[in-house]
């Protein structure tokens, strides 16, 4: 499937070169939210290029926020019909981030996940997984009792990003370029598929961004059993990937991520936290970052409080790097590893029409 860039190249072939930077550039604007509104075009070629080129390759089904108004997600549908969600959170600098979807479903089937339960759908096209930012940035534009900044983008949501590589390379491509955030400010997460990993290593075009890596367990069996995806050497593996990772990466001062979502009496004992530290120590410099587990429904329930906090300490007191996530959009089914959209996801819409869309 060509992709936006591709066709408005064609499409403006004959033209100026710096025609399509316009064209390209027009679909960043927050104010432009429409070809129709695309001033710097005349009539003609706004009309040529609307006949060939949709303005969002997604529509709002619903639209919800949270009770605490930090968070905000939007059920969105393809032009074949096909659902995903997406998701607006304030951030720790009070500008916003968001989540965005890379496939429909996912085929990883973590068992604590929501997605996993959904299955595997098809990949997103790079324009789908752009037009979730596109989406956030015009309902910003809407709201002027909001911050209009977006700061991050995290590729957390539904699917896993690694299993759609070329279409995640190309919309890292783009927001990188037609965006104010640099790479650190761009996060790709991934259960840790090792072919993809080390394909980031030898392909000059994969953007420097960083890389979170969903472990959730340094005890090879308790992995397999949360993570179908594993296999007995990933762990191996994965350290030997960190330390060529890290030889080729090292002048950029980069770190790597590891996510380690809390399940209480499945991987928050202490000795859990004792082989992450074991392992953490193996692969140098990482950072752990604790998830506490969010209701999907599953067989698990999410650590107690003083388990994740002596958990914790346990990484600090052996100087592990680690950090804990803040729980977000819970309320609304928002949060790390609860996104799902089923035939009966009819949630009601919050605010109305976003402009534009």
């Amino acid at each position: 499937m060509e992709n936006r860039s591709e066709i408005l190249r064609q499409l403006l072939a004959d033209q100026p070169a710096f025609r399509l930077q316009q064209v390209e550039g027009a679909l960043f604007r927050p104010d432009w939210q429409s070809w129709d509104s695309v001033s710097v075009l005349s009539k003609e070629w706004r009309v040529k290029i609307s006949q060939s080129v949709s303005w969002l390759t997604l529509s709002k089904v619903a639209l919800l926020q949270s009770v605490r108004r930090d968070t905000f997600k939007a059920i969105l549908e393809t032009a074949d019909h096909r659902r995903l969600e997406t998701v607006l959170m304030k951030n720790s600098r009070d500008f916003w981030s968001i989540c965005v979807s890379s496939q429909v479903g996912c085929a990883m089937a973590c068992t604590f996940c929501a997605t996993g339960k959904m299955g595997f759908t098809r990949n997103l096209s790079s324009d789908e997984i752009v037009d979730q930012y596109r989406f956030w940035m015009y309902f910003l534009a809407g709201r002027n009792d909001l911050e209009q900044r977006i700061s991050n983008v995290v590729y957390m949501g539904m699917g896993e990003p690694l299993a759609n590589y070329e279409n995640v390379k190309i919309s890292l491509q783009i927001l990188l370029s037609r965006t104010d955030m640099g790479p650190t400010r761009l996060t790709v997460s991934t259960v840790g598929l090792i072919p993809m990993l080390k394909k980031i290593l030898v392909d000059e075009t994969w953007p420097p961004v960083r890389i979170a890596v969903s472990l959730h367990s340094a005890d090879t069996k308790t992995r397999a059993a949360i993570m179908p995806s594993s296999y007995p050497k990933f762990l191996d593996d994965l350290a030997a990937w960190t330390r060529e990772y890290f030889q080729k990466f090292e002048s950029r001062r980069r770190h790597l991520t590891f996510e380690y979502v809390m399940l209480a009496g499945v991987n928050d004992t202490p000795p859990h936290a004792d082989k992450l530290i074991m392992f953490a120590r193996k692969v140098g410099k990482v950072k752990i970052n604790l998830i506490p587990y969010n209701d999907t429904k599953s067989k698990y329930s999410t650590s107690e409080s003083e388990a994740l906090i002596a958990f914790e300490k346990r990484l600090l007191d052996a100087r592990v790097d680690v950090t804990r996530r803040r729980t977000m959009g819970a309320d609304i089914a928002a949060a790390c590893g609860q996104l799902i959209v089923e035939k009966e996801n009819k949630a009601p819409d919050s605010f109305g029409e976003v402009p534009g869309l």
